[in-house]
């Protein structure tokens, strides 16, 4: 069974660091400031009393050693090959899924008006094909549910659409589109 959590201020950071995993950026590549900006949105809005984003995440699960040289204790060897991988480097995700709840005018399909959008679905490369992004994802659809946001949107690539189409989502007949403006 794979331990999904809500994600907290904490993870934001990590979060971040997921990202940039979407991107193709390495940890600290000079790439902006991009990365400060999400942090701080994170921090802000998982903190808020009611928040309208959240974050569902799977932590690294405990992984064996194999670069360890093997001087330890014969009889211990077999519990001391498992380490938490997180251990000296703080809490490190293996996966994560984040997504915003907006409340837009009304209509025929979904009166009320509140719509959810999953964005930064990311696994850590070294561990993918665990399911860890299809239990985040889940975890962020239930929010979304409990939310009251029964219409949920996204952006998937064509390498993610099969996990989306197996969670029930369709493409749409109406194509993205983006203006993007210099800044002033």
């Amino acid at each position: 069974m794979i331990n999904v959590r809500r994600a907290t201020v904490d993870d934001a950071a990590e979060l971040v660091r997921l990202r940039g995993i979407l991107f193709g950026l390495p940890d600290g590549s000079n790439d902006g400031n991009w990365r400060e900006a999400s942090q701080r949105i994170l921090l802000r809005r998982l903190a808020e009393p009611s928040p309208t984003m959240a974050g569902f995440v799977v932590d690294q699960p405990l992984e064996p050693v194999s670069d360890r040289p093997a001087i330890m204790n014969p009889s211990s060897a077999e519990t001391a090959r498992w380490v938490r991988a997180v251990a000296s480097s703080g809490n490190r995700l293996a996966a994560g899924a984040v997504g915003i709840v907006e409340e837009r005018l009304g209509g025929p399909g979904n009166p009320h008006g509140l719509v959810g959008y999953m964005f930064n679905v990311a696994t850590d490369p070294a561990h993918r094909r665990h399911g860890y992004a299809r239990a985040c994802t889940a975890a962020l659809l239930e929010w979304f549910t409990t939310e009251g946001a029964n219409t949920v949107d996204l952006r998937a690539t064509a390498t993610a659409e099969p996990l989306y189409a197996s969670q029930g989502f369709v493409r749409t007949a109406d194509p993205a589109m983006r203006l993007v403006r210099p800044p002033q």
